[in-house]
């Protein structure tokens, strides 16, 4: 039993890739396709062309006047039967052209939401395979310490792991709480938070970078800051600038007596 072999030669793939023919007589129905999209829809502007499709198939285009649909266009689709000399119509509806205004690109609110987005009375599940988070103990072979871990319910059942710490400490380095910050960049160079009375480190592998300002009249108090952060709060300020009042610049006294009255 013979198999048909595809053509793959030049000349079929030529054929192939050739434009269809456009009919005549589908070309010129013109009033047939306004009829039809007049039908469909308002707004129904100039008629800008026609394209074939297939064969004997084609798509009439009309303008689209329509208030905030600027680039559209009117699609009408013709067709007729092999040798008849009637046309007909398929479908119609309103499409975009090339430089039609659209609405943007549809984004998952998972991929749109920003970090510090989560305000007051909001609530943010997560995923049970977010890549920070790893289970707080590893499954062991010995079914008696699991049977234990299961009874007591020790510790948090999930933790950050190596990745999501890593993740958070990078963000948090290059924040508003890190050396490069105007405010640390403003200090001076010897006050750092790291020598800082009032830096509270953190647990764990974030202890030796990052801690919690302390100071109550600091900017960063309450803060997550990074131990080579700074401010002019420091708990040793005055042994890095002279802050006696023969240290201190003052500005200029200026006095303005113009909204003055003479009682």
């Amino acid at each position: 039993m013979l198999e048909s072999v595809p053509d793959t030669s030049a000349a079929a793939a030529k054929t192939r890739s050739r434009k269809p023919r456009l009919d005549r007589v589908l070309a010129d129905a013109l009033d047939l396709a306004r009829e039809a999209v007049e039908e469909a829809g308002d707004g129904i502007g100039e008629h800008l062309g026609v394209e074939a499709e297939t064969e004997r198939v084609v798509t009439h285009y009309f303008e689209c006047t329509l208030p905030g649909y600027r680039g559209w266009r009117w699609a009408v689709v013709l067709t007729r039967a092999p040798r008849a000399r009637v046309a007909t119509v398929s479908e119609s509806a309103l499409l975009p052209g090339p430089n039609a205004l659209r609405s943007p690109t549809w984004v998952p609110w998972a991929d749109r939401l920003q970090g510090g987005e989560v305000g007051t009375g909001e609530v943010l599940p997560t995923e049970d395979d977010d890549d920070r988070l790893m289970p707080a103990y590893q499954l062991s072979d010995d079914e008696a310490v699991e049977d234990i871990t299961f009874e007591l319910g020790l510790g948090r059942e999930r933790v950050m792991n190596r990745e999501g710490r890593a993740e958070t400490a990078q963000r948090w380095y290059d924040g508003d709480r890190g050396p490069n910050a105007p405010i640390s960049e403003a200090a001076p160079a010897p006050a750092r938070c790291g020598t800082c009375g009032f830096f509270l480190p953190l647990a764990g592998s974030m202890r030796l970078a990052f801690g919690a300002c302390a100071n109550l009249y600091s900017s960063e108090d309450a803060r997550v800051v990074s131990a080579d952060h700074g401010c002019g709060a420091h708990s040793q300020i005055s042994e890095f600038v002279d802050t006696t009042p023969q240290g201190v610049e003052k500005s200029e006294v200026i006095y303005d007596d113009e909204g003055s009255e003479l009682l």
